[in-house]
């Protein structure tokens, strides 16, 4: 999981940190591994601690004591963590800006369409379409999402990788169409 997401969506740190007993050590291949703002890391820092264990990374970086050259390491090492993601991000979007500024397409193509030839103009894909009208009649039957999900499901009718529809899915196949 990456370093940059929040910690309400990685679980298994969060496991990993409450399965932490007095004296154990969290391993980490690098500090960017635990996160890459500096706040973050410094709450998971502070949760392990509280557990009277210790983080140890694998790249050094600080991690061996609690001197303040080894305080004033992992700070640094947290900031130039949070920078290159930031530099990331704005690279990230300026590639994205350039794409759209040459008419290439940005982005993933919705459930139900399909890019034309061109590469860029998407156009409707008939199966597809057809498991969105068979959604939306079901949805307007009163069904929730989960259960169209699962009369998709039992009608056979599955996602683009042949797996079955998850209630997110229908959600953004309905606002989308």
């Amino acid at each position: 999981m990456s370093g940059s997401t929040g910690l309400d969506k990685r679980p298994a740190l969060l496991a990993a940190i409450g399965n932490l007993a007095k004296g154990d050590t969290l391993l980490v291949a690098k500090r960017d591994r635990l996160g890459r703002d500096p706040l973050v890391v410094a709450m998971i820092e502070s949760a392990v601690k509280r557990k009277g264990a210790k983080i140890i990374s694998a790249a050094g970086e600080g991690t061996d004591s609690d001197e303040p050259s080894a305080v004033l390491m992992r700070r640094m090492i947290d900031a130039f963590a949070e920078y290159e993601r930031l530099i990331i991000g704005a690279r990230t979007k300026a590639a994205l800006q350039a794409k759209k500024a040459r008419g290439e397409r940005t982005g993933s193509v919705p459930y139900g369409y399909r890019l034309a030839t061109d590469g860029v103009t998407l156009e409707a894909h008939g199966p597809e379409q057809e498991v969105i009208t068979q959604a939306r009649a079901l949805k307007d039957a009163g069904l929730s999402l989960r259960k169209v999900a699962a009369e998709l499901a039992r009608m056979g009718l599955s996602s683009r990788n042949g797996s079955t529809f998850a209630a997110a899915q229908i959600q953004r196949m309905l606002q989308a169409a």
